[in-house]
């Protein structure tokens, strides 16, 4: 479903360097409505006046925690109805912390699994509920991690998060293979953005707008997982069987 000729996009984490980047992408090939969600207004505003000068219009911000899961139907629901739908969301919402496991503040902790599994899990379902009253085929894109294949010792708590919501997002594109939505699962390694500034680079690093550029290729295709770099996938099926003891030892 299109406005006109204008591609509906709504990104919820609005100003996620990805997400964005995605939008920006796209608009590169054709013109896009993006619709932005986030918590911080001002972000938002950055975000929303950068994609207009990468040819975006009629765009629109609002407001939303990922934390408050009470909102989250309301706030999809308002989105939904300002636009008349929208034919690709993308999930970009996540923080990153807890980086010290066990020894991590338990506040911290919880709040990394509330946000990326809980959070992102309702956004997840509404959004879906959403596309599907459509009925017309629209796509979600969750912005997952290759973290969330094997859980590394060094980020137990995020990977965890993020295995839960990979897993999720899974298992509903099987549900709806038949009759949509489309799910497309993206797993980037880390990527060079705000939230990992300050981070020791992992090897394989990437950047927000090659991401996006392995995103938009996945739509254009029948992709149903995206990972970033490709070559990840190659490297995860080796890790994904290695004996815990001998992973341990990896400097991951």
């Amino acid at each position: 479903m299109t406005n006109g000729s204008r591609t509906r996009v709504l990104v919820i984490g609005g100003s996620s360097e990805i997400g964005v980047a995605i939008v920006r992408r796209l608009a590169s090939e054709q013109p896009v409505q993006p619709y932005l969600l986030g918590r911080d207004r001002a972000r938002l505003d950055v975000a929303l006046a950068g994609l207009e000068r990468a040819g975006c219009q009629g765009g629109a911000v609002d407001l939303l925690d990922a934390a408050d899961l009470d909102s989250h139907g309301e706030t999809i629901a308002r989105a939904f109805e300002s636009t008349g739908g929208f034919d690709l969301v993308i999930l970009a919402v996540g923080v990153l912390g807890a980086q010290r496991g066990l020894d991590a503040d338990p506040r911290e902790a919880a709040e990394v699994m509330h946000v990326d599994f809980a959070g992102c899990g309702s956004l997840l379902l509404h959004s879906m509920r959403r596309l599907r009253a459509q009925q017309a085929r629209g796509t979600i894109v969750v912005l997952s991690s290759v973290a969330a294949e094997r859980p590394r010792s060094g980020h137990a708590v995020y990977g965890a998060a993020k295995a839960g919501l990979d897993a999720l997002a899974q298992g509903l594109a099987d549900a709806t293979a038949a009759t949509g939505p489309r799910v497309l699962v993206v797993r980037p390694g880390f990527v060079a953005t705000r939230m990992t500034e300050g981070l020791p680079r992992a090897p394989f690093t990437t950047t927000a707008d090659a991401v996006a550029e392995a995103t938009v290729h996945g739509l254009h295709g029948n992709a149903q997982t995206v990972w970033v770099p490709g070559k990840l996938r190659l490297i995860f099926a080796l890790l994904r069987h290695l004996p815990r003891p001998l992973y341990r030892r990896l400097p991951l």
